[in-house]
């Protein structure tokens, strides 16, 4: 059986992205160099999404364009919802992905009533209530959507900085907004 992962922000090919940090000084990502950013992303993609999977990229693909040659190594069927760095025409990305999108709406089945909606930023709070159960997003890196102090819990960050640098299964998605 095929599985279903996220992932967004992977900034292949992308030096500046070493460079990010978060709201103390920290770097985000732990890399001496973009080829060693690029070939562990790589290796946790592959480690973990098989030949017929399917991959929802949330977004912020590569950057610069000629990075976009890495996608062929990568496994899985590859559906992009475009971020906005995800510039370009539509040629650029569609020899890399099934499809490319401005959102996606994920409806798991009747046990996940409401369903997801799967964006790059992450859509306003008010598009959410009577929607949607949750928004599965990229964007923020490794910033939460908060409600007040607290992260809100309608909002899945699938940013790499989040995860691993790795793709996260659907299932675990949907145990996150089981809870």
């Amino acid at each position: 059986m095929a599985n279903i992962f996220v992932i967004a922000d992977t900034h292949f090919g992308h030096a500046k992205s070493l460079s990010f940090v978060d709201l103390k000084g920290k770097l985000l990502r732990p890399f001496s160099c973009v080829e060693e950013m690029d070939e562990t992303m790589v290796a946790n993609w592959n480690n973990t999404v098989g030949n017929h999977d399917t991959v929802y990229h949330l977004g912020d693909v590569v950057m610069p364009r000629p990075s976009l040659k890495v996608l062929t190594r990568l496994n899985g069927r590859k559906i992009l919802i475009r971020g906005n760095h995800d510039q370009g025409q539509l040629k650029d990305f569609s020899q890399y992905f099934e499809d490319v999108r401005g959102a996606f709406f994920f409806r798991p089945g009747s046990d996940f009533l409401g369903g997801l909606i799967f964006t790059h930023i992450p859509v306003h709070p008010s598009c959410l209530s009577g929607h949607y159960r949750g928004n599965v997003h990229g964007h923020t890196h490794c910033h939460f959507v908060m409600d007040g102090d607290e992260p809100d819990k309608r909002y899945f960050n699938a940013c790499v900085e989040r995860n691993d640098f790795t793709p996260v299964s659907i299932d675990t998605v949907k145990q996150y907004f089981s809870v």
